[in-house]
C-alpha cells in the first residue's frame, strides 16, 4: 500500500501538512520567544536586534523538538478528517482496503518525521542551546547582571592536604570558566579556613585562576587581590562532562558522552534517559498517529461529535505528559531509564492498535 498510487498520495498529504504545521509553530515560537527575547535584554551591553534575532532562530529548533510529540498528534487528526470530509477515506474503504493498509503511509510518514528530527532538528538544537546559551551569559557578564543557572556547578576537590569547594551563578566553555565564584576552602578538621569571592574562575592547567576576588578569614580583615589561584587536579574533560547538560548534547555525541562520564565516575542517568527518548521518538510519533486515526477514521461517516475527537486529544496529550513525567524519573535514577522511556511507548502502541483493531475487525 506505501508504494501504491494511493499510498503515494496519502503519504505526501501527511508530509505537506507536517510541513505547513511546522513552518507555522515554527514562526510563532520565533515571535513569542523574540519578543520575550527583547524584553529582557534589550538594556544588556552589546545587545543588538540582529542578536536577538540570531539567538532566536538558534534556540527554535530545541522548542520544535519538544512539541513534534503533540504536533503529530494533530497533524494526523487533521489529515485523516480532512480526507474523510472528502469522501477519499469513504471510496477507499469501499474499494476493499482495510484501515491497516491504508493507516500505513501515515505510520512511515510520523516514523520518518521521528527520524528526521532525531538526526536533523536534535543536532541543530543541541548546537543551538549552547550558543544561545553563550551570547546570553556574555551579555549578562558585560552588563555586570549576571543570573543564577538553571544548573548550578558546585565542585568538590581534594587537592592534596586542601578540601576545596567551589559554586558559581553560572557558566561558559562547558563549565571551564565560572561566573560570580565563591571557593570555601577547609582544613583536616573540616573548619573553614578562607572564602574568596571572586568575578569569574577560569579553569588552567593544575589550578583555577580567579579574577577580582575578595578573601576573608576568620578573625582577618578582608583582602582584595586582582588575582589568586587555587591549585586543583581536575581536568577539563571532568568539569565538561559533570556539568554537561542533555538538552546540549547531539544524538550522535550521546553515547561517548556517557561512556566518558560513566569512566570518571559520574552518574549517567540523565544522559541514558535522554538518548532512550530521542531512540523512541519515531515510535511515539507512531503511537500519536495511531491514537489520532482511533478518532478520525470514522468521523464523517457516523457524525461522531466534537467530543470524540476532543477525547484523542486528550488522550494524546496525557500520552505526552506521562512521557515527559517518567522521563524525569529516569533522569532522577529513581527508575532505569530504559524502563522509563520505553514502557509509556510501548503501551501506547499497543492500546492504538487494539482500539483499530476493535474498531476494524469488532
Amino acid at each position: 500500500m506505501i508504494f501504491s498510487t494511493l499510498g503515494r498520495y496519502f503519504f505526501r498529504r501527511y508530509i505537506v501538512t507536517a510541513l505547513w504545521f511546522m513552518l507555522g509553530v515554527s514562526a510563532i515560537i520565533f515571535l513569542a520567544d523574540f519578543s520575550e527575547t527583547s524584553r529582557r535584554m534589550s538594556g544588556y551591553v552589546g545587545y543588538t536586534v540582529w542578536g536577538g534575532l540570531a539567538m532566536t532562530a538558534m534556540r527554535v529548533p530545541l522548542i520544535l523538538q519538544q512539541t513534534i510529540p503533540t504536533l503529530s498528534l494533530f497533524i494526523g487528526i487533521t489529515v485523516l478528517i480532512a480526507l474523510n470530509r472528502r469522501y477519499e477515506l469513504v471510496v477507499t474503504r469501499a474499494a476493499g482496503i482495510s484501515v491497516w493498509q491504508f493507516v500505513s503511509p501515515f505510520v512511515a510518514g510520523a516514523f520518518l518525521i521521528g527520524l528526521a528530527t532525531v538526526f536533523v532538528v536534535n543536532p541543530l538544537a543541541a548546537w543551538g542551546q549552547r550558543e544561545s546559551a553563550s551570547m546570553e551569559a556574555s551579555w549578562r557578564e558585560a552588563s555586570n547582571r549576571t543570573r543564577a543557572s538553571k544548573f548550578l556547578p558546585w565542585i568538590r576537590q581534594i587537592s592534596g592536604d586542601q578540601d576545596t569547594i567551589i559554586g558559581a551563578k553560572s557558566y561558559q566553555n562547558d563549565g571551564t570558566y565560572l561566573i560570580d565564584v565563591v571557593v570555601f576552602q577547609f582544613d583536616a578538621d573540616g573548619r573553614v579556613i578562607l572564602r574568596q569571592d571572586a568575578k569569574t574562575a577560569k579553569l588552567e592547567d593544575g589550578y583555577w585562576l580567579l579574577n577580582e576576588v575578595l578573601e576573608n578569614r576568620p578573625g582577618e580583615i578582608p583582602v582584595r587581590r586582582d588575582t589568586a589561584q587555587v591549585r586543583t587536579n581536575l581536568k577539563q574533560e571532568y568539569i565538561q562532562e559533570s556539568l554537561a547538560q542533555p538538552e546540549t548534547v547531539a544524538f550522535f555525541d550521546l553515547s561517548r558522552k556517557i561512556e566518558v562520564s560513566k569512566s570518571f565516575g559520574i552518574s549517567t542517568k540523565a544522559l541514558e534517559t535522554q538518548y532512550h527518548s530521542l531512540l523512541s521518538l519515531p515510535v511515539l510519533l507512531v503511537a500519536m498517529t495511531l491514537i489520532a486515526a482511533t478518532v478520525s477514521l470514522k468521523f464523517s461517516r457516523f457524525a461522531q461529535s466534537r467530543s470524540v475527537i476532543l477525547g484523542g486529544i486528550v488522550a494524546g496529550f496525557v500520552l505526552y505528559v506521562v512521557t515527559v513525567l517518567v522521563k524525569a524519573f529516569g533522569s532522577s535514577g529513581a527508575i532505569p531509564p530504559f524502563v522509563a522511556v520505553w514502557i509509556p511507548v510501548v503501551v501506547a502502541t499497543a492500546l492504538g492498535a487494539t482500539i483499530l483493531l476493535h474498531q476494524e475487525d469488532g
